[in-house]
């Protein structure tokens, strides 16, 4: 679903109690080609001051800094309300306390948020297929369960990426999943006239870890970052490109 907050384009899924969410798009900055123009991403190679002001127009929609992650394309999680630091190496963040704005950028790997089905605990986590492999999904809903030991159940949302008509990987990528079962080799697809090239259903391998984990209540927004241009930056199709992120807080809890 594609909405305006603040005058910014965003993607979200369905309402969730006590929990507000979304993934911006690539449009409602000040950027300029190849960043134009909500680049959210200090690492891109854009210029400092424009990304500045858009995380400024960011953080005017959500009322709050949001904590923000050096990504590395593992499966660490920080508790974002035990966090010091300014900045964490990890690829995913937790959080039970209300206003707490926590935030992951992407350009092709997996938004993905997830929460207890009362809004008492959420996590945003970066998935792409290293990620995923390396079970930072998982983690991340440990590291829930930690703080929400009582939860009644779990969902998760899984925004913008590189779709499966789009996701073209090596025999690494099908190796990283073997364990996972035939489940997950069956999201792998023979690229015709490719040897040792498959396209990779990723928002279904993350389905499947997450369905294995126990989320009962998961939503694909089925928007892939690759084919759609106009709306979303994709590193595989341009390289050189912006971030969007996808930020989620908790909202006041209910008696």
């Amino acid at each position: 679903m594609e909405r305006l907050i603040q005058g910014l384009p965003v993607i979200s899924g369905a309402d969730w109690p006590g929990v507000q969410y979304f993934c911006t798009t690539r449009a409602g900055g000040v950027g300029v080609a190849p960043y134009d123009s909500l680049n959210l991403g200090l690492r891109a190679g854009d210029q400092p001051a424009v990304v500045a002001q858009n995380r400024q127009r960011v953080r005017a929609a959500v009322g709050a800094e949001p904590f923000w992650l050096r990504q590395v394309h593992g499966s660490e999680v920080v508790d974002a309300d035990q966090a010091l630091a300014q900045e964490y190496a990890a690829d995913a963040s937790v959080t039970a306390r209300t206003g707490r704005v926590v935030a992951i950028m992407v350009a092709d790997c997996l938004p993905v948020v997830l929460s207890d089905l009362d809004g008492q605990v959420l996590g945003v986590a970066h998935a792409g297929w290293r990620g995923l492999a390396g079970g930072v999904l998982e983690h991340t809903l440990q590291a829930m369960r930690d703080k929400a030991p009582r939860a009644r159940g779990w969902r998760a949302w899984v925004g913008p990426g590189i779709g499966p008509a789009a996701f073209e990987v090596g025999a690494d990528v099908l190796e990283a999943f073997k364990n996972v079962g035939a489940d997950a080799k069956s999201l792998f697809t023979p690229r015709q006239g490719a040897p040792e090239k498959w396209l990779a259903d990723l928002p279904g391998l993350a389905r499947l870890r997450l369905q294995r984990a126990g989320v009962e209540h998961i939503e694909l927004c089925g928007l892939c970052t690759m084919a759609d241009r106009e709306r979303f930056f994709s590193y595989r199709r341009d390289g050189v490109t912006g971030r969007m992120a996808l930020l989620a807080w908790l909202g006041p809890k209910r008696e």
